[in-house]
């Protein structure tokens, strides 16, 4: 009898027919006693695929959105500090920092989600940065003392200081230097760890300063008189400041005079020109009223021996 041949009702049945087909040819088969499991290798391949595509694609959406936050974060912290007036050398420094800093955090996570062990990747970084920071250990305290004068100011652009054993105005303010220069033009570069490592004496941060001058008359010339001469100078002077009032008084009776303390309030800007004149018109005026101005002398006896 011819043989019967089943014919499959549906597609359903023959998709059936083709995967029993298939099964008997991939099955398990033996050489040299090596088994060979296809379709077990082909179930992990792709199981592994699955969860490390899975795991690349959480990866790359953290490094993007993690950048897109970074510059976020770091466009808020710049409008802060110039919001503040912070000066602008630090604030490009600082913005650099904040987004060099959430770009090394965001690529740790992102290497974390694909299961790399970033302990061992944080140490390093650590380890380097140690090393680093001790080869560099004076330029980092020059740096963290550039920071706090950039923060606090102790002194700006166009002051007069006297600091780490420099005299002169401010012409810059650096990260790791200040530049100073004196009042015959010369630079002095200081180390911002030697600058503001001792007392800064600041001449312009209060707008105004006092000159010290010192008027030595002889004892024979009359004391009101004097006091009465140096008060016209100051009335006659409109750069003298009313407030604080000046100071005019006997200082001190010397060796060979009697000297008055003339001491008016001025502006920074006035200082040395009021300086130089007020001691001009002083000895003009004092040459007008007889007043005399003494200078230091000895008197010497010669003994003959008998």
């Amino acid at each position: 009898m011819p043989e019967s041949i089943t014919t499959p009702e549906t597609v359903a049945d023959a998709v059936a027919v083709v995967a029993n087909e298939a099964a008997v040819q991939t099955a398990p088969a033996t050489s040299s006693g090596i088994t060979i499991d296809v379709d077990a290798i082909l179930q992990n391949l792709t199981e592994t695929v699955s969860a490390y595509g899975i795991n690349l694609l959480a990866a790359i959406v953290i490094f993007f959105l993690g950048r897109i936050v970074a510059r976020f974060v770091t466009s808020r912290v710049k409008k802060m500090l110039e919001a503040r007036e912070v000066e602008p050398s630090l604030v490009g420094f600082t913005c650099s920092m904040v987004h060099v800093l959430l770009l090394v955090i965001v690529v740790i996570a992102a290497l974390g989600k694909l299961g790399i062990q970033t302990t061992s990747f944080v140490a390093i970084v650590g380890a380097a940065g140690l090393a680093i920071g001790l080869a560099l250990q004076g330029a980092l305290s020059n740096f963290a003392a550039g920071v706090l004068i950039l923060i606090f100011k102790p002194y700006r652009v166009g002051d007069y200081v006297v600091a780490g054993g420099g005299e002169g105005v401010i012409e810059e303010v650096g990260i790791f230097t200040t530049t100073l220069v004196t009042l015959d033009n010369r630079t002095q570069i200081l180390p911002n760890a030697i600058a503001t490592g001792g007392v800064i004496e600041n001449y312009t941060r209060k707008g105004t300063r006092r000159l010290d001058l010192v008027a030595g008359v002889s004892y024979g010339d009359d004391i009101v008189k004097v006091k009465k001469i140096l008060q016209e100078i100051l009335e006659n002077e409109p750069r003298i400041l009313p407030e604080p009032s000046p100071t005019i008084g006997l200082m001190e009776m010397g060796d060979s005079s009697i000297n008055f303390a003339f001491r008016p309030w001025v502006k920074i800007d006035d200082y040395w020109d009021l300086f130089f004149e007020l001691q001009e018109r002083m000895k003009i005026r004092f040459d007008e009223e007889n007043i005399t101005i003494p200078f230091p002398q000895r008197d010497v006896h010669l003994l003959k021996s008998e």
